[in-house]
């Protein structure tokens, strides 16, 4: 398993965080423009990446306040895994996402860029819009 992550801080309280990352709908605001055709629940979502593959993600596990798990609700393109962690430190929340990939070596060589950045931009976009 492969992973990328992406790590920050928000001065916002813990359970504001959690709630925005609770709801699928929210997460459209954290994707970066190649993304497509969004349609979400609370619970899952649908869209296609610009000239690459469509998903279909759904949230498989909550933990209130600390732990959000994202799995695919279809067969992707390979196995993949996506965590939203949170911790409350003092006046802040420290929010950890980590995307799990089960990537073969030519695999690896195409996505590793793309999927580090696409954590560093959805961790990016949540601070921007919580701050």
């Amino acid at each position: 398993m492969n992973t990328f992550t992406s790590k920050v801080s928000i001065n916002k309280p813990l359970k504001a965080v959690y709630d925005f990352l609770a709801d699928f709908n929210n997460h459209r605001q954290l994707m970066p423009d190649n993304i497509q055709e969004w349609a979400s629940t609370t619970d899952e979502a649908r869209f296609s990446i610009q000239n690459m593959a469509k998903l279909a993600l759904k949230i498989s596990e909550r933990v209130p306040d600390e732990l959000i798990t994202i799995i695919p609700a279809e067969k992707p393109p390979f196995d993949l895994e996506l965590k939203w962690s949170l911790s409350f430190d003092n006046d802040h929340t420290d929010v950890v996402f980590t995307i799990g990939a089960e990537l073969s070596m030519m695999m690896k060589m195409l996505a590793s860029g793309p999927l580090q950045k696409l954590a560093d931009h959805e961790t990016q976009s949540l601070l921007n819009l919580l701050s």
